[in-house]
């Protein structure tokens, strides 16, 4: 019998404890256990950006860390870019820009992309799709995401 892990970390800004097991990935927990279900399973090894949080700054794969590898550490989730009044300036971006349609990458996409804005908040076309490369999407082939990227990076630099 495996002993179960308890795991306090900060997630989108509040203090949250949890029971894991310790092979468990953060993908299991934040969906099974803490009902955050913005991160989606796709491939579940990594190769599709589906379930991409951000982890101490820094985007993961929440497929491919061990939940009680957050110990202690901060982890944002897509639940945690929105206010209580208004969208993310990338979520309403991709909304206007209409870069998503069945909504499985979404997500994952929008993470991977703050990730960039919040270490490169002028990014060029490039730089983008070479950001966004570990993100796949079937359904949109990328342009209008890209274009949705630009938009809110210049949405968000013109507020600065």
């Amino acid at each position: 019998m495996t002993k179960r892990v308890h795991v306090e970390t900060r997630i989108n800004g509040r203090e949250v404890d949890f029971l894991c097991e310790p092979g468990q990935s953060l993908l299991e927990v934040l969906r099974d256990q803490l009902h955050l279900t913005g991160a989606k399973e796709g491939c579940n090894n990594g190769n599709c950006g589906a379930c991409t949080v951000i982890l101490d700054g820094r985007i993961v794969d929440s497929c491919l860390v061990l939940a009680p590898e957050v110990e202690g550490r901060e982890v944002t989730t897509i639940e945690g870019l929105a206010g209580p009044e208004h969208l993310h300036p990338l979520q309403q971006q991709f909304l206007e820009h209409a870069a998503l349609q069945c909504g499985i990458c979404t997500p994952g996409l929008i993470m991977a992309a703050k990730g960039l804005l919040d270490q490169n908040p002028a990014p060029t076309e490039e730089e983008i799709r070479l950001w966004l490369a570990g993100n796949l999407c079937r359904c949109t082939g990328y342009d209008k995401i890209i274009r949705a990227v630009q938009a809110a990076a210049q949405q968000m630099e013109a507020r600065v």
